[in-house]
């Protein structure tokens, strides 16, 4: 078994799953704040260099996963880790955000997704020269009309 302790909880303004944007790129404008646990906060020194950050995250309110998946935006079943559903074996969700301040404490960040109460497990600083990507394919996503920041999940994620 693995464990996890959660350095932090996110705030944002989805109490609900059904309302949060897909993807990074739905929340676009979207603030909330990251609020650190006193044994981690020394660790936030420096940060505030950064524009953006990785959110390692518990989808705490996934539960279950089938391996083939009808995700948001398509009518095709989908095998599971071809999709970015939070329904997964290990539900761990990430995103990359904007980081607008660091108080003690407390990230202010902006182009989130997800929901309220979320449990933080881990940061990253955000560096693309460390995550240089070329010649990207996005397999059956190819030729579809994503409109991504124009929907909210409505219990389907993609």
């Amino acid at each position: 078994m693995i464990g996890f302790t959660p350095i932090g909880i996110i705030h944002t303004p989805f109490p609900d799953p059904h309302d949060i944007p897909i993807q990074p790129t739905g929340g676009t404008g979207v603030e909330g704040t990251v609020e650190v646990f006193e044994p981690y906060r020394e660790g936030l020194a420096d940060l505030d260099g950064f524009s953006h950050v990785i959110l390692l995250y518990h989808l705490h309110r996934s539960s279950g996963y089938e391996m083939r998946v009808v995700p948001y935006l398509d009518e095709v079943p989908r095998g599971l880790f071809a999709t970015r559903t939070p329904r997964r074996p290990n539900p761990i969700g990430l995103s990359i955000v904007r980081l607008a301040r660091v108080e003690p404490g407390i990230l202010h960040v902006e182009d989130l997704d997800v929901v309220d109460g979320t449990p933080l497990l881990d940061i990253k600083p955000y560096i693309p020269e460390l995550e240089p990507v070329d010649r990207v394919r996005v397999g059956w996503l190819e030729g579809l009309d994503h409109g991504f920041r124009e929907h909210r999940s409505n219990g389907r994620f993609a």
